[in-house]
């Protein structure tokens, strides 16, 4: 059978996506556009890899994925086919979504985390419930996303659900060998930072973090460490500010201070958003300039990052894939019950702007 006719685009990688998925997506959309009809076989493995630019193992593990959902069904001897009425003949399942009661699904984080969750369940008939972890568990739920849990949560959730329900963690990685997570890697983050600062020319850099009991945190102070040791800086000159929350409260923002002038600092690693807001507001009080006087690197990229006077250096997390991701794969985990899958790191793409500068 001849296939010369319906030729799919070629695939390039996405920052914070695997290529897999991106492959995977390619072939959806290819199906849902008619370029390969209901009913009908699909080229080899071997062909669309040739066709898609990748390697037999990244086409092969695509397929398997759309085989796992529905979407693809093999053929002993004959090949492999697209189902008939695909997503029609899917049964619809209930995943919960938990988060923390005070978190906000309107915040950036999570509401591009939720628009990735959103994208997934419509692509794999899944109908999210949200809720926080001081509920008791609900009937009819088929598997769990826990978004950002500390230890204790997720042990609790773990406790009622694991042997019933699939779970999956967003956001921070698992500390439990069964429960697969999906999150940045932070360490690498983090690495990336330390080396960029480090690239134009400085050689005391502060850290600010917030949130130890979350792995993030954890992640981007390991990372910020284990870089400044590679690159010789002493610890005199890598002080660290550890805030117990998201922001920094007026006696830690006279820590700040006292760090910034204790130890020269001329730059400053921001391990979250509102902690980059906050070295911005302490500097201003302190007749800093940025990045004259201080230069200032974050995470995250709300709009409101380009906006900042100056606009803020920062790292860009894939949370949307993130989100899609965990869908995809709790809806795998529900439809192959006892199926093996890993934790998964995607990469953050640093986004540089005028915040960032050579130290005086």
């Amino acid at each position: 059978m001849a296939h010369d006719e319906k030729q799919i685009e070629p695939v390039a990688a996405k920052q914070g996506e695997p290529l897999y998925e991106s492959v995977s997506k390619a072939i959806m959309r290819a199906i849902d556009e008619g370029l390969f009809a209901p009913g009908k076989r699909m080229p080899t493995t071997e062909e669309l890899s040739q066709q898609l630019s990748v390697s037999l193992v990244t086409t092969h593990r695509a397929m398997q994925e759309l085989v796992a959902v529905g979407v693809l069904k093999r053929v002993r001897g004959m090949g492999t086919f697209v189902v008939e009425n695909h997503r029609e003949m899917r049964p619809r399942i209930q995943v919960g979504v938990i988060s923390h009661a005070e978190a906000s699904m309107g915040d950036y984080y999570h509401g591009r985390v939720l628009d990735g969750m959103r994208q997934a369940a419509i692509e794999h008939r899944v109908d999210l419930t949200l809720m926080d972890y001081s509920q008791e568990p609900r009937t009819g739920v088929n598997g769990y996303i826990l978004i950002n849990p500390v230890e204790k949560e997720l042990d609790r959730v773990a406790a009622y659900a694991l042997e019933e329900s699939p779970m999956i963690v967003v956001g921070a990685l698992s500390h439990r060998i069964e429960v697969p997570s999906i999150d940045t890697d932070n360490v690498r983050l983090a690495t990336n930072a330390v080396e960029h600062l480090y690239k134009l020319g400085h050689r005391k850099i502060g850290y600010v973090g917030g949130g130890s009991q979350l792995g993030d945190s954890r992640d981007r102070r390991r990372g910020f460490v284990q870089a400044c040791e590679v690159l010789s800086i002493s610890e005199r000159d890598r002080p660290i500010l550890d805030a117990p929350g998201y922001r920094l409260q007026p006696d830690e923002a006279l820590k700040f201070n006292r760090m910034v002038n204790d130890h020269n600092l001329t730059a400053v690693f921001a391990g979250g958003y509102y902690l980059a807001l906050d070295v911005y507001k302490a500097a201003s009080t302190m007749g800093l300039r940025i990045p004259e006087d201080l230069t200032v690197v974050g995470v995250d990229d709300p709009s409101s990052a380009s906006r900042l006077q100056p606009p803020l250096t920062t790292f860009r997390q894939p949370l949307i894939a993130m989100g899609h991701a965990a869908v995809a794969t709790i809806r795998r985990l529900c439809d192959q019950p006892g199926t093996q899958t890993h934790s998964e790191s995607l990469q953050a793409e640093l986004i540089i702007r005028e915040s960032s500068g050579t130290p005086k």
